[in-house]
């Protein structure tokens, strides 16, 4: 209430004193005769405690205290209009509201409790709870259970044993610097501090160490892992300082540690022909028991457990229908082909045949961006002024989804500096080449080897030079470019020529057929070399006019693979960032799962 009236007043306020805070808890009504500019915030803060007040008294429950409360500040108004803005402040407001609609239900919860002590239980399940949990209960610890913590929440507690795992060098003491990213840990009352020195952590630690170990009062058991390598895990040097002589331990435990590798272990047995049939049926028992745990909703406790679960039981599966009929054309785009062909047909059929790609991400939304904008520009419908290009922008930037405001800024600076780019290419002369049409749209079907294929797809643009052939511009948003000698066999540009001399673009040179000019790829993130214009001019990779077979040759192995459906990986720089790595055979961490 009082940080309300300071934005109504515009300066801050002194603080209350305890007197006028004692008065507005007992009798708000004699703060009028205290000069308002210090004693309306505690008046409108002790109307509402007394009202809750007697809300609680004449039998509301703890969540109509709490409406009363909420509806007796400006607060709900100032989330919904925050809200409605939209932007970074309208995420927290959103945040906000969800924290307010979470404290209500919690509220709620405690009028289901017995006991008629609502409004109190609801206070103290507040006070118990370091982060606000979806429980009924606080869970209370039983007597026969093992606590598991930190050394930092073991201070002041004690047990008969205490087991203290993981004592390793450079865990152990753990000698990096601490604090966050702004290091807002250094903030204190006479500024910011000096981080700590390596031998003022080293103390820390230490210490740290000594309550942890100090908490046993029978017995204290350490643990390290001794790796033969002199490079490898090393136990911490603390353990010099125990006075007793670390016992070596070898080998693997007896049985396994943890549910999965209890299950684990059990399925392996099941289907191990080395050992006895006594042997496998007593496994299988053992997951069919742990298969039938379930907890209070029927969920399973152990799904993992259940032969459902297991990979490579069931036969593979064959399709009876082909993946495409052999009496049609292959349909292919330049960016298929090149997956087809060059970079992984594995990648190409579960993306683009199954369509189980991952959804179109931010990076893909600031590329359709930025050519939709450059086709506006080179059709006449925008200006090509970078002040007008940003205004569109700006309409549109909002529903592109960023993990946080500052990469959200950060991005729109690499649209606008893309834009530039884009501007200073477009009024360049370009060896004399003018445009004829952009965002061309073209479908040739043409024969490769055997196979007859369709191949289709949109041109950025497309120009004219002086001899009349047509050259064609792809422009690019992403963060990597291709190499000189990738650019001159790019699939792509290659599929863009090869239409030009099929006649995709005869409508756009008065139904004449020109010969392809050649192509290049605009690097609209990246800017040029100093000797090509410096920064302000984006990168340009250009393809000399088609030769040789070797496209056709690209086209008719693609076509093969598809018809023949020959999907089989292949590993390279494309893994990093393809969304079927799991499953991959190809891969490490996928091959188990599909061998």
């Amino acid at each position: 209430a009082l940080r309300e009236e300071e934005r109504a007043a515009g300066h801050p306020l002194p603080p209350p004193s305890d007197e006028l805070l004692a008065r507005a808890l007992a009798e708000p009504e004699r703060l009028v005769a205290h000069d308002p500019t210090y004693a309306r915030g505690a008046q409108r803060l002790g109307a509402l405690l007394r009202k809750a007040r007697e809300r609680l008294a004449g039998g509301g429950t703890a969540e109509e205290a709490l409406w009363d409360l909420w509806e007796g500040t400006p607060w709900p108004e100032r989330l919904e209009r925050a809200t409605r803005r939209g932007g970074a402040a309208g995420r927290n407001a959103d945040r906000d509201l969800d924290a307010v609609c979470a404290l209500f239900a919690t509220a709620a919860r405690a009028e289901e409790r017995t006991g008629g002590r609502g409004a109190l239980n609801f206070l103290a399940e507040i006070d118990a709870q370091d982060i606000a949990a979806d429980t009924l209960t606080r869970r209370a610890v039983r007597p026969d259970a093992v606590r598991l913590m930190t050394a930092h929440r073991s201070k002041g507690l004690q047990w008969r044993l205490v087991v203290v795992a993981g004592v390793q060098e450079g865990l152990w003491p753990d000698l990096r610097r601490r604090g966050s990213l702004l290091e807002a840990d250094r903030i204190g009352r006479d500024g910011l501090a000096e981080p700590l020195t390596p031998g003022a952590l080293l103390a820390e630690e230490r210490r740290l160490f000594y309550v942890a170990a100090t908490r046993a009062r029978e017995r204290l058991v350490v643990t390290a892992v001794k790796a033969p390598a002199d490079d490898g895990d090393q136990p911490s040097r603390f353990l010099t300082e125990l006075g007793v002589e670390p016992k070596d331990v070898t080998g693997r435990p007896r049985r396994p540690l943890s549910v999965a590798a209890l299950v684990a272990e059990l399925r392996a047995t099941t289907v191990d022909p080395r050992v006895s049939d006594a042997l496998r049926q007593a496994a299988a028992r053992r997951l069919a028991r742990l298969a039938a745990l379930a907890d209070d909703d029927g969920r399973p406790l152990v799904p993992s457990a259940h032969p459902y679960r297991w990979w490579g039981l069931a036969e593979p599966t064959e399709s009876k229908v082909p993946l495409r009929d052999r009496d049609q054309p292959v349909v292919l785009s330049g960016s298929a082909l090149d997956q087809l062909a060059n970079t992984c047909a594995l990648q190409w059929f579960l993306g683009r045949e199954v369509k189980a790609d991952a959804p179109a991400t931010t990076a893909q939304g600031f590329g359709n961006v930025v050519h939709v904008l450059a086709d506006e520009v080179a059709s006449g419908h925008t200006p090509a002024d970078l002040a007008v290009l940003m205004e569109r922008l700006e309409t549109v930037w909002n529903a592109l989804a960023f993990d946080a405001p500052w990469k959200s800024a950060q991005e729109k600076e690499h649209a606008r500096v893309a834009l530039e780019r884009f501007l200073h290419w477009h009024v360049l002369e370009r060896a004399g080449r003018t445009p004829v049409a952009s965002e061309h749209d073209f479908d040739v079907t043409l024969g490769a080897g055997d196979y007859q294929v369709r191949i289709r797809g949109s041109m950025d643009r497309v120009e004219a030079d002086r001899e009349g052939r047509a050259y064609v511009v792809d422009f690019k948003t992403g963060k990597q470019a291709p190499t000189g000698a990738e650019v001159a066999r790019h699939p792509q540009l290659a599929v863009y020529q090869l239409a030009v001399r099929e006649g995709a673009v005869d409508d756009a040179f008065d139904g004449q057929r020109p010969e392809p000019g050649g192509a290049e790829l605009v690097q609209l993130r990246q800017g040029a070399a100093k000797r090509d214009g410096g920064d302000s001019l984006p990168k340009v990779q250009s393809q000399e006019p088609l030769e040789g077979e070797w496209v056709g040759e690209l086209l008719a192995t693609a076509a093969g693979k598809v018809l023949e459906e020959r999907f089989t990986p292949t590993a390279g720089q494309h893994c990093t960032h393809c969304a079927f790595r799991a499953s991959c055979s190809a891969r490490p961490e996928g091959r188990h799962v599909v061998e």
